[in-house]
């Protein structure tokens, strides 16, 4: 792609994300903190998704030694750009605590069930752990990411052996760290209503969206000749993970469901009822059979994950089936039923704008490929038998 081409898109970029930036400030002033509150919370969640799900992949090829993804890493680490930029964005939302998150409302001290958790949910603490996870977040983009752009000039191969030692650390901070934030930034919004299997939702919910986002950029750049020497065999993967992890995704989700539907608690059945009822009951709906069936389906057979065409169409489709989960996730908090209309756009044409910003700015950041790692010529040999 041209100079020319990448400073175009760069400006039709900009223009965009600074309408969208208008419609944001708009939402407030016009339709009130709570609809502007929620909407900015369901990009948060979705960004930091994103971010944490592609931090996830290149940790993942790092301690599991796969040969067929080394050739294609450079895309999810370019994609984790965003990460750093989940700081602003995340001290923005602070302002939102006493506008949507009910233990911050008048009274929640007479709640028993909030009363409970008042040790955990109190500002202090709550800032504390939203910093805690933000700084591991950005120093795992540093060790994971930083240093393997810096490996494309050293060539050195020990950066490879130093991060392979550092992943499996990051694994366990990474589910430390996405855990507490699910709770904190979703489950709490309605503190009264928990799950011990929240974290591990959002996690599935991350990578999947994550594999589908590595999907899309790996089929833009291979397009584009960027890519020499990755196959079909290499697509064939991607569309197993991102299958593999449709089918995680769709377990956690019927697991979390069916056991509070089981076991019919008050406090827990609330939640559900308020997400599977009126125009949400759609939503739900749109949900079980998107998120799940179609990409399943669409990715049952080996061709089907060759197929780029297909591939690109189904990963479309994950991720606007993961900003459908997050928005059913958060949405019902402003009390008021379904609501889609110019403030969900505005808010969607600003950081779709900005997010592919950033990425499109990663995207010449180092080669395409990672040529300084010791395992690249056999990435790119590799073939299904």
């Amino acid at each position: 792609m041209s100079a020319a081409t990448t400073n175009r898109r760069a400006r039709a970029l900009w223009a965009a994300a600074a309408i969208g930036a208008v419609g944001v400030a708009a939402t407030y002033v016009l339709d009130g903190a709570p609809r502007f509150w929620a909407n900015w919370l369901v990009w948060f969640v979705i960004l930091a998704c994103v971010a944490l799900g592609t931090l996830f992949l290149v940790a993942l090829q790092h301690i599991t030694g796969s040969l067929w993804s080394v050739p294609l890493r450079r895309v999810p680490e370019r994609i984790a750009a965003l990460t750093p930029w989940l700081v602003p964005i995340a001290a923005v939302a602070l302002f939102s605590l006493p506008a949507v998150f009910s233990w911050t409302q008048p009274g929640a001290d007479k709640i028993t069930p909030l009363v409970l958790k008042s040790a955990w949910l109190n500002y202090p603490f709550f800032i504390l752990r939203l910093a805690a996870c933000l700084a591991i977040w950005v120093l795992s983009y540093r060790l994971l990411i930083t240093r393997s752009l810096r490996q494309d000039e050293t060539k050195d191969p020990k950066v490879t052996v130093s991060i392979r030692r550092f992943a499996p650390a990051f694994m366990i901070l990474l589910a430390l760290t996405i855990t507490v934030f699910a709770f904190d930034w979703v489950s709490s919004l309605e503190a009264a209503w928990y799950s011990d299997m929240f974290g591990v939702y959002l996690f599935a919910g991350a990578v999947t969206s994550a594999v589908a986002a590595t999907t899309l950029g790996v089929i833009y750049l291979h397009r584009r000749g960027r890519l020499p020497g990755v196959t079909d065999d290499h697509l064939y993967n991607l569309g197993g993970l991102m299958f593999g992890f449709t089918i995680f995704w769709g377990y956690i989700a019927f697991s979390q469901y069916l056991l509070q539907w089981y076991a019919n608690l008050p406090e827990e059945v609330f939640w559900f009822q308020q997400r599977t009822s009126g125009k949400m009951e759609g939503v739900f709906i749109l949900l079980m059979a998107g998120h799940f069936f179609v990409p399943f389906l669409g990715l049952m057979t080996r061709s089907d994950k060759k197929n780029w065409r297909r591939l690109r169409g189904i990963a479309i489709w994950v991720l606007l089936m993961e900003f459908v989960d997050v928005f059913w996730l958060i949405s019902p908090i402003q009390g008021r039923g379904l609501h889609l209309s110019w403030p969900e756009a505005a808010f969607a044409l600003f950081f779709l704008s900005a997010g592919l910003l950033v990425i499109l700015r990663a995207m010449n950041r180092g080669e395409d490929m990672p040529v300084g790692d010791p395992f690249l010529a056999d990435g790119l040999k590799f073939h299904l038998r």
